[in-house]
């Protein structure tokens, strides 16, 4: 049986291996198994999560107490027995993930960032490709509105001004061909027409 000072993180995967190990809490007891399904189901009933965001708690959670379990913990296992029970859906968490975003007019490669970070596997990934790519003009809009970039600002931006609301563009996860045709149109222009908006 492994005491809490002999823990270490190599053990529960590559998550934070860069990051010093603190020493174990001594004001509470090492973990055991029946602890890990205890905070995992905590968890669960607060946040709305993933697998691999759940299981990246877990270990932050090992990290912090120690553990004194009989076997090496896994808290990757106790992920997907969460997901197995359905107190955890990686799908159901991406496309949430997908329309908060773009309501807050961010764009395709932040979403696509977000997601990676999040443990979204390839193939929820994929099969979320179309739905992004599809709402990364309105996204660019609502940025442009908010910032009130290109056809919302008060007047013409001047060549350096330009410069800036492209960068911001970029950094907020937008498409080159995306900000140059919102920041060529002319304050008070009416933004192109948005998907889903066209008239009958």
């Amino acid at each position: 049986m492994r005491s809490a000072t002999q823990y270490r993180s190599k053990s529960v995967g590559s998550v934070a291996q860069s990051r010093r190990m603190p020493q174990p809490s001594r004001s509470k007891p090492p973990l055991v198994a029946a602890d890990l399904d205890r905070l995992a189901l905590r968890y669960v009933e607060r946040f709305a999560t993933t697998r691999a965001r759940l299981a990246a708690y877990l270990t932050r959670k090992l990290r912090e107490r120690g553990w004194e379990g009989e076997c090496p913990p896994d808290p990757m296992a106790v992920a997907e027995r969460m997901a197995a029970r359905g107190y955890v859906d990686d799908r159901s968490f991406a496309e949430a993930r997908v329309r908060s975003m773009g309501r807050r007019g961010l764009g395709v490669r932040r979403v696509e960032m977000a997601l990676r970070h999040d443990g979204i596997d390839a193939e929820d990934s994929a099969d979320l490709a179309e739905a992004i790519e599809a709402e990364a003009y309105r996204s660019a809009i609502i940025f442009a509105r908010r910032r009130r970039f290109g056809p919302f600002a008060a007047t013409p931006a001047d060549r350096d001004l330009r410069k800036k609301q492209v960068a911001a563009f970029l950094r907020a996860g937008h498409p080159p061909e995306i900000v140059h045709r919102i920041l060529t149109m002319e304050p008070g222009d009416e933004p192109d027409e948005l998907p889903g908006e066209g008239h009958s």
